[in-house]
């Protein structure tokens, strides 16, 4: 392009990718009953991670209104809780209680993420309006309508990390949690494409939260508040888009020096494997048995396998070998003292370390009373990690999408363990009949342990039947999980 071109005030026709989302959200009819089964299960297993994470304190602190007495009441509900506030700040609450944990499902591709992460804005937003159909006497939200728009935003923040590398560019991916979700909430409160286009442009305008929070040497707890900071601030432009019918910026994306591309993505268009469809939702992975960074997923079973043969040897280890995908690598081989539970569940060496000593790996492994043992760091400074390039190659397949690791363990005494190698964890599609029990086990348990015992009666009944549950309006279900 000329400099003419640069400074004309002629404004251009929308970016194709903003459109191609406006055109999936408003007009995809999804089809897929895998899809649909398996977002009924996501729902579940977000709410049961929700529900786990109201132990810890440093993340009941964020789930009120932002400042004392800000409330909305007949507004959107905070599960788990009895607060009531503008679906805004309820979508903050709801994605910060579904992430707190590093429980919820995952996405692994060029880029990483948890599209589940989206519920916070969805459900807020379908909290709100269910609610205010019902003193409107109009017909409200279903839980199925949810589930449509919950396989929506997988499909938009899983499609783009399928080809498009945001961490390289040193972004954080909940930038694609605010994208998918401003396009969704903005169709649910009645956007037109139009609207769902300014929308997203405002999204793509926000640029990326940098993911400095997730790394050495200053990896800390942002990262589990972060994809409910991006929720809110999705609800935030759907809301100025619909209500307000603010400007958008056709070439957010693609305008010269002062664009998304130019400024952050090093000039580079984005790249996509395929249309929008339900592909991520029938794909995506669950987290069942360990709250532990995906990519570490398979290396934490590999541990659990090892420990009975190890447990008693500990100080007989002269080193342990760790191989994983190049994305392990890169994330999560972490040396040197770990500040934080937030700086462990992101450090391979620990999440193995933990398993291997005490045979299990559960959220209040990364607290500093279990970590002060020093056993853990032993072990760890033990540890060789490396990439194995079959795993990588696997890792990207898109037929395999693998997340493989291999754990072995060798003694002083030049006796060793069997090289452990599991390909995919328990939460991957091609395990599924095996992990849905394991869900749905995780779901029970964390109902009873923060519900009372007859409310835990009353949503183990609702959620038996796939159908009743998806006609059962939304408000009513969460109704169920608030106090």
């Amino acid at each position: 392009m000329s400099a003419h071109d640069i400074r004309s005030a002629v404004r251009p026709d929308p970016d194709p990718s903003m459109v191609d989302i406006a055109d999936y959200v408003a007009d995809y009819r999804i089809d897929s009953k895998e899809a649909y089964d398996t977002a009924r299960y996501m729902l579940l297993d977000s709410l049961g991670t929700a529900m786990l994470a109201m132990k810890f304190p440093e993340c009941v602190k964020h789930l009120g209104p932002l400042v004392p007495g800000a409330t909305l009441p007949g507004g959107a509900r905070v599960p788990g809780t009895s607060h009531e506030l503008d679906p805004v700040q309820a979508a903050f609450a709801i994605g910060t209680q579904i992430r707190w944990l590093d429980f919820n499902d995952t996405w692994l591709a060029a880029e990483w993420g948890h599209p589940s992460d989206n519920l916070g804005a969805i459900l807020a937003v379908a909290d709100y309006l269910g609610r205010k159909a019902g003193r409107e006497g109009t017909p409200p939200l279903s839980v199925r309508d949810v589930l449509t728009w919950a396989i929506k935003a997988h499909e938009i923040q899983g499609c783009y990390a399928l080809k498009n590398s945001f961490n390289r560019v040193g972004q954080d991916h909940v930038i694609l949690v605010r994208l998918a979700s401003t396009a969704v909430t903005t169709a649910m409160l009645g956007g037109s494409k139009e609207q769902i286009t300014t929308a997203v442009s405002h999204s793509w305008i926000d640029n990326g939260a940098l993911r400095t929070y997730r790394h050495a040497p200053n990896a800390g707890p942002r990262k589990s508040w972060a994809a409910g900071d991006a929720c809110r601030r999705a609800v935030t432009h759907a809301i100025n888009a619909v209500y307000r019918g603010v400007a958008g910026y056709p070439s957010a994306i693609s305008a010269r020096t002062w664009g998304y591309s130019d400024v952050a993505f090093k000039g580079q268009p984005f790249e996509f494997e395929r249309a929008f469809g339900s592909y991520v939702m029938e794909n995506v992975l669950f987290k069942l048995s360990f709250p532990a960074e995906f990519h570490a997923q398979t290396a934490v079973e590999c541990a659990m396998q090892l420990h009975g043969g190890v447990a008693a040897r500990l100080d007989q280890i002269e080193r342990i070998v760790i191989e994983t995908q190049e994305a392990g690598c890169r994330i999560i081989d972490k040396t040197g003292p770990l500040a934080n539970y937030a700086d462990r569940d992101h450090c391979i060496q620990y999440m193995v370390a933990v398993p291997l000593i005490f045979g299990r790996l559960t959220a209040d492994d990364y607290n500093d009373a279990v970590a002060v043992d020093p056993r853990i760091d032993a072990l760890r400074e033990k540890m060789v990690v490396s990439e194995n390039a079959q795993f990588t190659r696997d890792y990207f397949d898109p037929d395999k999408r693998y997340i493989g690791n291999s754990v072995q363990v060798f003694f002083n005494d030049g006796s060793s363990t069997e090289k452990v190698s599991i390909d995919y964890p328990i939460g991957h599609r091609k395990r599924r009949a095996e992990g849905i029990p394991v869900l749905l086990k995780k779901f029970e348990a964390a109902m009873r342990g923060h519900l009372p015992a007859h409310r835990v009666k009353t949503i183990l009944a609702a959620v038996s039947d796939p159908g009743k549950l998806d006609a059962m309006p939304v408000h009513d279900f969460l109704a169920l999980f608030t106090l």
